[in-house]
């Protein structure tokens, strides 16, 4: 029997806000029938992640629900099809089609459309707006031929354009932004620098405070001229400059607009018409269009509960967001300008690996207002929790964004402590509560399976990290064991692999796969195999190059523009001037840009991929070895030069800097282990910055581990004091194994610390007393290694079959690849953008 309904409610829209609509009031009744009407040609899907396009998913992988789920919702839905008239007196709609369709509420959700600026020349060949998969499709195809590209705006949405034409592989892409920064909406002037100048390292070229005038080309654009008289000459343009609200539709039925555009609504969301409401980017709410996903959910939300005498109403939203732009982690939350007197700003700026973090405080220090981070987000969730439920701060507010010194907060650390009432998936409105709700009542254990409840980490996925913390915290409280797996194909963690493959005696990826995993593996596994495998037995990593990624299948660090660099291991930083001359002899032959390292060594780049066995032919002729500068391992011993030349040094750094190095070079650990030795407490080397550290004193050598610099900088803690020679490095074998066995995967020695549970107490009483047991065994599987040591280049040179793999084009391995090229800058060659 059909279902008898009260009354219809016409959507007219059916993007991502539309759908959400349908969604929510379907949750709250069955009384209403729904007919969708939806300009484009296919259901609605998902523009927040529509770059993804470029990366390999079709249209059917981003679509919000198939058109199978509309019809067994009992929704009539109308593709291809606009509206295009409202009678209001008549309370019907008039579709393009002839489709005439009483209503009784109307819902008006057609979104936005991309601001195209009045350009002369903009019809053009060539010009592209930004905004559907039908466009990316055009954008796709123009890219295949074009040579220079450029994007029309720097916000946003331009600079995810500008990354879409990265990943089609336009040669030279620029991004051409009105304003004198970029994401001016977002970000501040500094973190803006911050941003431009790792875009640029990428490849793109930026150019600010430029009004593009006319766009020239006889039928199709070859040129942007702009109004200081410059020229650029391109092959395609991309117009991704803004939105604007779409709002024709309610001009021609007499709704109330702003002056600017947008349909005017209240706290309701109804429109001047009280039977028609409108929401997402077409609405104007307090003089404010929203240009993000969360607030036209919410707002589908509060329709939803007005039509089933719900009290929900708008009250605005937090414009807060985090994306990652090109590779570049971009957040700001809460207020991201406010300024003195009315807030007091603590910045930390790392020029050297591009993070940029500020966060604004109260005057009284006591609560934190907005803040912006370039570069390393990780912290954001929290950051924008704090922000919102009004959580007042530490003693020491810095630590919110250097992490507290010493090591004492671990990832995660105070999700537990936010209030029931906290939002933490803005997208669905989905609590702190309703998460651990679901786990205690509902044994929802898995971030999937939150998914799959209540939608928690299904809209931009930023929530997702908090989600899991949740659920892991919620299960320690009841108890519970929480399995740390892998990934989907391999059932165990990291730790357990480590042990089960030394059992076994497992030696590759197929033989893990067949014993202890499922599936054909992922990107996840595959790397993190390989690691273990090379922390086992120390094999030839080459042996893996399937399952390795670019760095380690060709034994060095591949480059912008396709070139990879040579990396020599100098220990401790000691050369010789004969050694030195072989270097700049190489680098001269080759045509390769030189250039000293923060780790005291001397970074070659610009390498062809077939000449890299022929530069390590020369290095290792001239007593050179590979410095394993591509993997995750030990990467440099810093020494400064200590008792031999430095009136205050009290023992010799170098050597023993030297002798560390060459014990521990090319072991393969979860990440990418550096170190330092210092002749005394001025600390030149910088040993409490590394990952383990040793400082000179009176009576021998204080050992520091589980130090990190870069971007997450943490302090080194103090693991043993006064030891000898002998004792930092039997305590250095039981730490470093230690952190091999047992760390997940990618996890640096700080995060391995922070995740430790009794911290540096219990690790002192594993490494000191051996509290395990275990001590005997980590030195016994650290000298295996130690012994089995080989220099990866060196394995290559002398083998002609893996000398082979070493070549761009297998038919012609000699031949170079065309699109690397060079330009001069300072007497020497960096990449060339074409």
């Amino acid at each position: 029997m059909a279902p008898q309904y009260l009354r219809t409610v016409v959507v007219i829209g059916n993007g991502m806000v539309g759908y959400k609509f349908c969604e929510k009031l379907l949750a709250k009744t069955s009384a209403f029938k729904l007919v969708v009407f939806g300009e484009e040609p296919r259901v609605a899907y998902d523009r927040v992640h529509l770059s993804e396009y470029f990366g390999g998913k079709t249209a059917d992988d981003l679509q919000m629900a198939p058109l199978q789920w509309y019809e067994e919702h009992g929704i009539t839905l109308h593709l291809g099809d606009p509206v295009q008239e409202i009678d209001r007196s008549s309370q019907t709609v008039h579709s393009r089609g002839g489709l005439v369709q009483p209503y009784d509420y109307l819902v008006l959700a057609t979104g936005s459309s991309a601001f195209v600026p009045d350009i002369p020349g903009v019809e053009k060949e060539g010009v592209i707006v930004y905004r559907t998969i039908e466009d990316l499709e055009e954008i796709k195809a123009a890219a295949a031929t074009a040579r220079t590209g450029a994007v029309l705006g720097g916000g946003l949405l331009g600079l995810e354009a500008a990354k879409a034409l990265l990943d089609l592989g336009v040669p030279e892409t620029h991004v051409v932004e009105f304003a004198p920064r970029l994401m001016p909406r977002q970000i501040d002037a500094a973190g803006s620098q911050m941003l431009q100048s790792k875009l640029e390292a990428l490849g793109l070229q930026i150019h600010l405070s430029k009004a593009t005038s006319s766009i020239g080309g006889e039928g199709r654009i070859d040129a942007l001229h702009f109004g200081d008289g410059s020229i650029l000459e391109v092959d395609m343009l991309v117009i991704s400059a803004g939105i604007r609200p779409r709002d024709e539709l309610a001009k021609l039925s007499g709704l109330e607009v702003g002056m600017r555009g947008g349909i005017i609504v209240n706290d309701e969301m109804q429109t001047s018409d009280p039977c028609i409401f409108a929401i997402g980017e077409c609405a104007l709410h307090s003089g404010m269009i929203y240009g993000l996903v969360a607030p036209g959910y919410d707002m589908a939300e509060v329709v939803a509960s007005q039509l089933t005498q719900g009290a929900r109403a708008f009250t605005g939203y937090d414009m807060s967001s985090k994306l990652k732009l090109i590779s570049v982690d971009v957040a700001s939350f809460g207020d991201p300008f406010i300024a003195e007197p009315h807030s007091r700003s603590i910045v930390f700026e790392d020029a050297h690996n591009g993070v940029y973090k500020r966060i604004n405080i109260s005057p009284d220090g006591k609560y934190l207002l907005g803040g912006v981070l370039i570069g390393d987000a990780e912290a954001y969730n929290m950051l924008l929790q704090t922000v919102n439920n009004k959580i007042v701060l530490p003693p020491h507010p810095e630590d919110l964004i250097l992490g507290a010194r010493g090591g004492e907060a671990a990832e995660g650390a105070g999700v537990m402590s936010l209030p029931e009432e906290a939002l933490v998936c803005s997208c669905e409105a989905i609590t702190k509560g309703a998460i651990c709700t679901a786990v205690t009542e509902l044994n929802v254990t898995s971030v999937e399976g939150m998914k799959k409840c209540n939608k928690a980490g299904t809209g931009c996925g930023g929530c997702i990290p908090m989600v899991k913390d949740l659920i892991n915290g919620t299960l320690t409280a009841q108890g519970a064991y929480i399995k740390n797996v892998l990934c989907e194909h391999f059932d165990y963690s990291r730790q357990e692999l480590f042990d089960l493959f030394k059992i076994n005696d497992i030696r590759s990826y197929d033989a893990a796969l067949d014993h202890f995993g499922k599936g054909d593996g992922c990107e996840t596994c595959k790397p993190a195999v390989g690691s273990i495998l090379s922390g086992l037995w120390n094999d030839l990593v080459v042996k893996h190059n399937t399952i390795q990624d670019t760095n380690d299948r060709y034994l060095a660090n591949i480059q912008k523009g396709g070139s990879y660099s040579v990396v020599p291991r100098i220990a401790g930083g000691e050369v010789t001037p004969e050694k030195l001359i072989i270097i700049g002899s190489v680098a001269k032959k080759y045509g390769l840009y030189t250039k000293i390292t923060g780790g005291q060594r001397i970074d070659m780049f610009g390498a062809h991929v077939g000449d890299l066995p022929d530069i390590w032919e020369e290095l290792i002729n001239a007593g050179f070895e590979s410095g394993h500068a591509y993997g995750k391992s030990l990467r440099t011993v810093k020494s400064c030069v200590g008792s031999t030349w430095c009136r205050f040094g009290l023992h010799d750094s170098v050597s023993f800097a030297i002798e560390i190095e060459n014990r521990y070079k090319g072991i393969r650990s979860p990440h990418k282990l550096k170190s330092g030795v210092s002749g005394c407490v001025r600390e030149c080397a910088e040993a409490q910055a590394k990952d383990f550290g040793i400082i000179a004193t009176e009576k021998g050598w204080n050992l520091y581990v589980c130090g990190n610099g870069g971007s997450k900088p943490q302090h080194a803690q103090l693991l043993a004091t006064d030891l000898d020679s002998e004792t930092c490095l039997k305590y250095l074998d039981r730490f470093l194994m230690f952190y091999i066995k047992t760390a997940d995967p990618l996890a640096r020695t700080a995060t391995w610390l922070n995740k430790m549970d009794g911290g540096m107490a219990y690790l002192k009483n594993v490494i000191i007393n051996d509290s395990l047991g275990i001590n005997d065994q980590l030195e016994a599987e650290m000298q295996l290694l130690i012994n089995t040591y080989h220099c990866e280049w060196k394995e290559v040179v002398e083998n002609p079959e893996l000398r082979k793999q070493f070549a761009h084009f297998v038919n012609a391995p000699k031949e170079k690849d065309p699109t690397v090229a060079f330009e001069p800058v300072r007497g020497q060659k960096v990449v060339k953008a074409w």
